[in-house]
């Protein structure tokens, strides 16, 4: 699911210049079955109720194996996210400090109806939401963080991109032609953003 998008632009871009590294650890592979048998990650919720849970123990034991892999990066600091519809707003000025503050993230994606509980419980991780609404599974949340967090990284940005990162941005936005003819109507741009006024150009764009 996630091949696509980091083989392209800024991201393939990062990965490929050794700016970033995106390491997968599937839950499957932490549970103990004879040879050529389904592994099952997932099981029925206590006190009822629809779907599946995902379960405490493989997760866990690929955590223990993501920590162990990284531990004698020197100078490093790790930090944990659990994707949770009830945790924190993710946003721009959480993604700066993640970059600036961690420098390896370790983000849980569930599915199903869920992880159990204890994880979060045992791992003392931070719950992010990415919006009020559900998701099938935590890989589109996932692909946000790895993408804004990724963005703050020295480096992975080119000079044009860095830019136009920081520049004052509206929703509104416009292009050649000047005038544009739409079923018998003009439709022009305004005329603030053909003034060569910066500074108005800014307050205007602030306004929007």
């Amino acid at each position: 699911m996630f091949d696509s998008y980091l083989k392209e632009s800024v991201l393939g871009r990062a990965i490929g210049n050794k700016r970033i590294t995106v390491k997968f650890y599937n839950p499957r592979d932490f549970i103990k079955a004879p040879k050529n048998n389904y592994k099952p990650v997932d099981d029925k919720p206590y006190g009822g109720g629809p779907g599946m849970v995902m379960k405490a123990e493989p997760i866990l034991k690929a955590i223990e194996k993501v920590i162990k892999s990284i531990s004698k990066i020197k100078n490093q600091k790790l930090k944990i996210i659990l994707f949770s519809t009830s945790g924190k707003k993710f946003d721009t000025a959480y993604a700066k400090t993640s970059a600036k503050k961690y420098t390896d993230i370790i983000l849980i994606s569930g599915r199903y109806e869920g992880i159990d509980a204890r994880v979060q419980k045992i791992l003392k991780t931070e719950e992010i939401s990415v919006g009020d609404y559900v998701l099938t599974g935590g890989e589109l949340p996932a692909m946000v963080l790895i993408d804004s967090i990724s963005r703050q990284i020295p480096g992975v940005l080119g000079k044009y991109e860095s830019l136009e990162e920081e520049r004052v941005s509206s929703s509104e936005v416009y292009t050649r032609p000047e005038v544009l003819r739409y079923k018998n109507k003009n439709y022009k741009v305004p005329k603030i953003l053909l003034s060569g006024n910066h500074k108005k150009i800014d307050e205007w764009k602030q306004r929007k």
